[in-house]
C-alpha cells in the first residue's frame, strides 16, 4: 500500500538483511563466470498457519520500498571488505543495481499452499542476494494479514474490529506491521498513530486502566473523560467491577452528560475481562433499562478468532471489537521459502527441482503461470492452476490435477480464468502502480467474498485445490523421475 505523509516503507538501508551464504554463493559464482547468468526464484509456503484454509498475500508494497533502495554504500562496503571478501566482489556490490523481473500476486489476495507468490528472474546473484530480506519481508506481512482476516471473518457483518496490537509487537517495525496489514485486511482503523499517520488516517482508541486509578474515583474519571471527550464517550468499566461499579458508573455518567446538553450519539463501555459474553448482555440489559439502547459495547482482551465466534454462539452483545494480541504476534508462522525453479544456460531455460522423500516438499519447478478459475455460475473461485509458462490452456473443458498426487483430478467446465501475478519490476524498473490501504482493502474484501465458506471456516477448513494442468503434472512427474534414475545410477 502507499505510505503517505513524508513516510519511507522501510527505513533504513536494508541491503545488508541477508544470510552469510547468499554473498559467500554471490561471489562464488561471480569468479565463476556466472555474474549474467539468469535464474529463477518462487517464494511459496506449504501450509497454512494455525490450521486455516487460507492466508492473505501482503508484503508487496515492503518489497518495492526494499528493491527501490537496494544499494551497497561505503558503510556496507566496508564490512564486505573486513569480512574478508574480494576486491571483485566488492567492486560488483559498489556497482550494483536490480536488473531483474519480479512478479507477484497482489497484496490483499486470498492464497494457498505450494503456489508462486513471488517469482524472481534476475542475474544469480541478485537474486541470491534478495533471498533473506523477501522472505522476512513477505512472511512477517502475511502473518500479520492472515491473522487479521481470520478474526475479521469470524467476526459480525457490521461489526468494527479494532487493531489493538502495536504494544504486543516483536519490535516496531513488526507493531507498524500489525498496524497496516491489520487495516489492509478489513480492521476499521487502529490505536497506532505513526501508522495511521502513514496512510493518512487517524488513530483510534478510547482508555486505558490508568485513567481510572489517576482520578479519586471511578466516576470522577469516567466524567472527567466524557466532558473532554463526548463524540468518544467510551468508558472502561472493569477496572473495579464490571457489573456492580463500571456499568452503574456508566450510566451516571450518561446521564450527568445529558443533563449538561453533552451529545449522546457516541457513548459506550469496554469490556477487557471477565466473562465477556455473559457481561456483555448484562451490561445491554442494564443500558436499555437506563434509557441508553444506543449505548455501545466494545469487547476486547486477547480475542481471536475462536473465541469471537465462541462470543457469538453464547449471544453476547458487541458492537465493535479491539483485537491486539493475535494480530501483532499470531500464532504459528508463514514459513514462506524461496526455491530456484529454473536457470538459464546458454540462452535455454532449463527446469530445476528440489527432491525430498515428503511429496509436499517436492518443489514445483520452471517459471510458471499460476491462474484462478471461477464458476461462472456462483462466482466462487474453484481451483489456483500451475502452467508451464507459455503453455496454452484451455478455457472451456480442463482436467486439473494435484501436483503432488496425481490420483486426485477435478473437470471444470463453465468458467473463467484469471492470472494471478502481476508484474512489479521489468528490467530493473518499477512497473506496477501500488494502490493505497483504501483501494488493498476494498480489494481484499472483494476477494474473500470469491472464497467457498468452507474453505474460511475456522475449524477442519476445506482444502482448496491448487493443481496444474495435467500437462504441467506430467512435465513435473518426468522429471521426479529422472532425477531419481539418475540418483540410483
Amino acid at each position: 500500500m502507499k505510505i503517505e505523509n513524508g513516510y519511507e516503507r522501510l527505513p533504513r538501508n536494508y541491503s545488508l538483511l541477508t544470510d552469510t551464504y547468499e554473498h559467500k554463493m554471490g561471489q562464488g559464482y561471480l569468479m565463476n563466470g556466472k555474474k549474467d547468468q539468469l535464474a529463477g526464484f518462487d517464494i511459496f509456503f506449504r501450509k497454512v498457519p494455525n490450521g486455516g484454509g487460507y492466508a492473505i498475500m501482503a508484503g508487496v508494497d515492503k518489497i518495492i520500498s526494499y528493491i527501490e533502495n537496494l544499494h551497497f554504500g561505503e558503510r556496507e562496503l566496508a564490512y564486505f571488505k573486513r569480512s574478508g571478501y574480494s576486491d571483485e566482489y566488492i567492486e560488483y556490490l559498489r556497482n550494483f543495481k536490480f536488473t531483474g523481473t519480479i512478479k507477484a500476486i497482489p497484496d490483499g489476495t486470498p492464497v494457498f499452499p505450494n503456489e508462486p507468490l513471488v517469482t524472481v528472474v534476475a542475474p544469480v546473484i541478485q537474486a541470491q542476494i534478495l533471498e533473506t530480506a523477501l522472505l522476512a519481508l513477505v512472511n512477517g506481512a502475511m502473518e500479520h494479514a492472515t491473522g487479521a482476516r481470520r478474526i475479521i471473518e469470524a467476526t459480525p457483518k457490521g461489526v468494527g474490529v479494532m487493531e489493538f496490537g502495536s504494544r504486543r509487537a516483536d519490535g516496531t517495525e513488526a507493531a507498524i506491521d500489525a498496524s497496516l496489514y491489520g487495516m489492509m485486511a478489513g480492521c476499521i482503523g487502529t490505536s497506532n498513530d505513526l501508522a495511521a499517520d502513514m496512510v493518512g488516517k487517524i488513530g483510534i482508541g478510547t482508555m486505558a486502566h490508568s485513567w481510572i486509578e489517576s482520578y479519586p474515583d471511578e466516576l470522577t474519571a469516567f466524567m472527567a473523560f466524557a466532558k473532554e471527550y463526548p463524540n468518544n464517550a467510551i468508558l472502561l468499566v472493569d477496572t473495579f467491577d464490571t457489573l456492580k461499579s463500571g456499568i452503574p458508573n456508566a450510566i451516571k455518567t450518561f446521564n450527568w452528560m445529558k443533563e449538561n446538553g453533552l451529545p449522546l450519539d457516541h457513548i459506550g463501555i469496554r469490556i477487557d475481562s471477565g466473562d465477556l459474553a455473559y457481561l456483555s448482555k448484562e451490561a445491554r440489559k442494564m443500558f436499555i433499562e437506563a434509557g441508553f439502547p444506543q449505548a455501545k459495547i466494545c469487547l476486547s482482551n486477547g480475542l481471536t478468532a475462536q473465541t469471537i465466534e465462541s462470543l457469538v454462539a453464547q449471544g453476547a452483545e458487541f458492537d465493535s471489537l479491539g483485537v491486539g494480541d493475535n494480530i501483532s504476534k499470531p500464532e504459528g508462522r508463514m514459513g514462506c521459502v524461496y526455491k530456484e525453479i529454473a536457470l538459464n544456460e546458454d540462452g535455454e531455460w532449463i527446469p530445476k527441482i528440489k527432491l525430498s522423500e515428503d511429496a509436499i516438499k517436492i518443489v514445483n519447478p520452471d517459471i510458471k503461470t499460476l491462474y484462478r478459475a471461477y464458476d461462472n455460475e456462483t462466482g466462487y473461485a474453484v481451483a489456483d492452476i500451475m502452467t508451464r509458462e507459455g503453455e496454452e490452456i484451455k478455457t472451456d473443458d480442463l482436467i486439473i490435477v494435484s501436483p503432488t498426487d496425481y490420483l486426485k483430478k477435478k473437470r471444470l467446465t463453465d468458467f473463467t480464468i484469471v492470472p494471478l501475478q502481476q508484474t512489479i519490476f521489468e528490467a530493473g524498473e518499477l512497473v506496477f502502480d501500488d494502490p493505497d490501504l483504501d483501494t488493498t482493502k476494498a480489494y481484499c474484501e472483494a476477494q474473500m467474498a470469491t472464497i467457498y465458506p468452507e474453505v474460511k471456516r475456522t475449524t477442519m477448513p476445506h482444502q482448496y485445490h491448487v493443481s496444474g494442468t495435467e500437462e504441467y503434472v506430467n512435465f513435473k512427474n518426468d522429471m521426479i523421475e529422472e532425477k531419481r534414475r539418475l540418483v540410483l545410477k
